[in-house]
């Protein structure tokens, strides 16, 4: 199968089956893969010269999605799978890994993940088709510690996405910056998203204002756009009903719905720049598209 570069270059992954994630690290230098023939594959890219570097084994089922932390906390990747399992690989040498944690936690295929901002700590969140949310917290000398948002999407969830760690409008505040935001986005089978906040006094995952409710079909992806500080807080998801929906969170409360188009197929996945300002959509047609918000508040295709 093959998978893309940034330069839209192609090359041969080596894996048996379908692909069905490709997920560059911090810096854009390696790249890694999954795939339904169980195997995680991770590369190297330079230009357009891709070599491959390790072979990662050790899930049962199709492996869906796959992330890298944030290099702070070294060499780590995190990956999904419908064995109902969550892994964490660690690169304990040069090319070689090792697994580090197992996620016990869940009874479904496990179909989303997502590590927090590094601002929280080595924190990862998964979401799984069980219904139910996962945070997975790296605590040292502890280990891990697991908590669970049970019935977060009663017949299945699809994706997770956390907020950026800033508090919404610091950056324009006059106030000094409050403590870092744990807040997720969650997507579901119920056609619903939903958004979660960590009360620090109860120490407990607690749903954050009503559901969004504003696609026909499963909610497929939640993608949550990077603000750094700025007032506004804004979610994109992506629906089998076809459309992309853009959530704006208001001043007062509740969020605002906007179709930002309807492409006719199910949309699989949105994905935002790290500027927060431009969209990513993949869907059924086997297309990918990007979309900028232009000054009028509508939003425009910048690619054919």
């Amino acid at each position: 199968m093959a998978a893309a570069t940034a330069q839209l270059a192609s090359f041969e992954t080596g894996h048996g089956d379908m692909v069905h994630d490709a997920a560059f690290d911090y810096y854009g230098k390696r790249l890694a893969t999954c795939s339904s023939d169980r195997a995680i594959k991770v590369f190297e890219v330079v230009g357009e010269q891709v070599s491959h570097l390790a072979d990662l084994h050790g899930h049962e089922g199709p492996v869906w999605q796959v992330a890298w932390a944030h290099p702070k906390f070294g060499s780590l990747l995190a990956s999904c799978s419908f064995d109902n399992r969550v892994i964490v690989w660690k690169e304990v040498q040069d090319n070689v890994w090792q697994q580090v944690y197992q996620s016990p936690l869940h009874t479904a295929s496990v179909n989303s993940l997502c590590w927090a901002p590094y601002e929280l700590g080595l924190v990862l969140a998964a979401a799984s088709s069980d219904g139910s949310l996962s945070v997975l917290t790296y605590q040292p000398d502890v280990s891990w510690h697991a908590d669970k948002i049970d019935g977060a999407h009663p017949i299945g969830c699809t994706a997770v996405s956390w907020s950026p760690a800033a508090p919404k409008g610091s950056l324009v505040s006059s106030k000094a910056p409050g403590q870092p935001v744990r807040r997720l986005a969650s997507s579901g089978a119920d056609k619903c998203v939903k958004v979660w906040i960590y009360n620090e006094q109860s120490r407990q995952w607690q749903q954050d204002g009503a559901t969004l409710a504003g696609h026909a079909d499963w909610v497929r992806d939640v993608a949550w756009a990077p603000n750094f500080g700025l007032p506004m807080a804004t979610l994109a998801s992506a629906g089998q009903d076809g459309k992309v929906v853009i959530w704006s969170e208001r001043q007062e409360g509740g969020w605002e719905r906007h179709v930002l188009h309807d492409f006719g197929a199910p949309v699989w996945r949105v994905s935002w720049s790290v500027s927060g300002n431009i969209l990513s959509v993949s869907d059924a047609n086997s297309t990918v598209t990007l979309w900028k918000e232009a000054a009028d508040g509508q939003w425009q295709q910048i690619t054919q």
